[in-house]
């Protein structure tokens, strides 16, 4: 029998939202200033879109890696460093000379950003006390419709500063924004234990805490399987997908014989449950951005409608999933995440094969219809893989596990650009949406068998392993 959820202090929450909105919204609303960017550094768009990829790849990495710092030295320390790190990026971005200087910039805003969800995680998990596992949905769902509140509204915002100020504004508003988010990090947030203190202060003892050569390694491995992903729409990079068995045979390598490893791969090889969790969310976000990229492309070079238009239209995709998130806390706080989980699945793939019904003469009413179908699984899914990794993971583990989980969602995303420039090419039709709506339902079929296969409880595993 499932039960109730252990609470969390509003005040925690609040002040772990403030932050987790950062990276969502900056990677959103850098969409409608690239067009800027490229006349004013005199690139083109190919170079320019590396500002997207390079937060993506920079990301990837980062998220594991705030969340194994926030195990090791405090995740209200990691928080704040995040948020610092997203500040300085704000100062700097406005002023850099040239493009390659602003792709590093957004980098290493991507790192900056990335250490408010695991960090949050692992504080939200202490501050519960409880071993047993039992996802808290309340504050699970906050974080959930923070995170999807401003990707919707990223573009939104994001346009309203360039028209404003310019391309440096998407930058800029990220001063207020964190100076506000550290100040109620500072106040609200639990002070972290002694652990790692001591060791901050000897670099011999940081670097043999922190495991370079598995951060290293993981880098390597990453930045081979999602820079194959990304050629692959123009010429694929085979040398990248040759080095993947290489850097990642190494990593595993490495990883089992260190004491304390940046990627715990015992961990993995002991829980083939959270591979499961991860694999998933990794499929959900494919269909996700897959959905999420192509529609506004289709309506904008197929259908002729305006960009503002495209936007629009696009906004029950978004806002649905915020709308439902609570029913969804409701549900998995009640009956866990395997109902959630079946729930989203099966509704991923109506509302996907549903797409293959757009053409040329489709009434705007059903295209909104549609995507309010496929806006309701955002929010189940999501919330209830949080859930599953959340239960499935050690709490001394979470801040990793958190990290590692948010790298699958930008192996997803990053799945999806590929498959949408294999199908469009050179040339948005209404028979390649077709083809990207039969490839997702596939991916959300498979996602309906494995929810219901495979999400078994696992409380007393969680238990037995505290």
């Amino acid at each position: 029998m499932w039960m109730a959820p252990p609470r969390v202090p509003r005040r925690l929450v609040g002040a772990v939202v403030l932050g987790t909105l950062l990276n969502p919204l900056n990677s959103s609303m850098i969409a409608v200033a690239l067009t800027r960017i490229q006349r004013d550094f005199h690139v083109t768009v190919g170079e320019v879109t590396w500002l997207i990829s390079g937060f993506f790849l920079a990301a990837a990495i980062g998220q594991p890696l705030m969340g194994r710092l926030a195990d090791l030295f405090g995740p209200r320390r990691v928080f704040i460093t995040g948020l610092a790190l997203v500040f300085a990026t704000g100062l700097v971005a406005p002023l850099v000379p040239g493009l390659v200087w602003l792709v590093v910039v957004r980098a290493v805003q991507a790192v900056g950003t990335s250490a408010a969800y695991p960090a949050g995680l692992a504080m939200i998990r202490a501050a519960t006390g409880d071993p047993s596992g039992r996802p808290p949905a309340a504050a699970l769902g906050a974080m959930n419709m923070a995170a999807n509140v401003s990707a919707a509204l990223g573009p939104v915002i994001g346009g309203f500063l360039v028209a404003l100020a310019g391309w440096q504004a998407v930058f800029l508003i990220n001063l207020p924004v964190t100076a506000a988010g550290a100040l109620v990090a500072a106040v609200w947030l639990p002070m972290d234990a002694s652990r790692g203190r001591r060791a901050a202060f000897s670099l011999v003892g940081f670097l043999r805490l922190i495991d370079v050569g598995g951060i290293l390694l993981f880098a390597v491995t990453i930045v081979s399987v999602l820079g194959f992903l990304l050629s692959l729409s123009a010429r694929p990079l085979w040398p990248l997908l040759a080095c993947l068995p290489v850097a990642g045979g190494l990593l595993v390598w490495h990883e089992q014989r260190r004491v304390q490893p940046f990627l715990d791969v015992r961990m993995l090889m002991k829980s083939p449950r959270l591979i499961g969790v991860f694999a998933q969310f990794a499929g959900v976000s494919t269909v996700f951005y897959a959905v999420y990229f192509s529609l506004p492309i289709w309506f904008e070079q197929a259908r002729g409608f305006s960009a503002d238009r495209a936007g629009l239209l696009l906004l029950p995709v978004a806002g649905l999933g915020v709308a439902v998130t609570p029913v969804a806390a409701t549900l998995i706080s009640r009956a866990g995440p395997r109902p959630a989980l079946v729930t989203g699945a099966v509704a991923l793939t109506a509302g996907t094969l549903l797409m293959t019904l757009f053409d040329q003469h489709t009434p705007i009413p059903t295209l909104i219809a549609v995507g309010a179908v496929l806006g309701i699984p955002n929010a189940f899914n999501n919330l209830g893989l949080q859930a599953a990794m959340y239960e499935a993971t050690k709490p001394e583990q979470t801040g990793a596990a958190g990290g590692l989980f948010q790298t699958f969602r930008y192996v997803g995303a990053i799945l999806s650009t590929s498959l949408i420039g294999l199908v469009f090419g050179t040339h948005v039709t209404s028979p390649g949406l077709h083809q990207i709506a039969l490839a997702t339902a596939a991916v959300s079929a498979v996602l309906v068998i494995v929810s219901i296969a495979a999400m078994r409880p696992v409380h007393g595993a969680n238990r037995a392993s505290a």
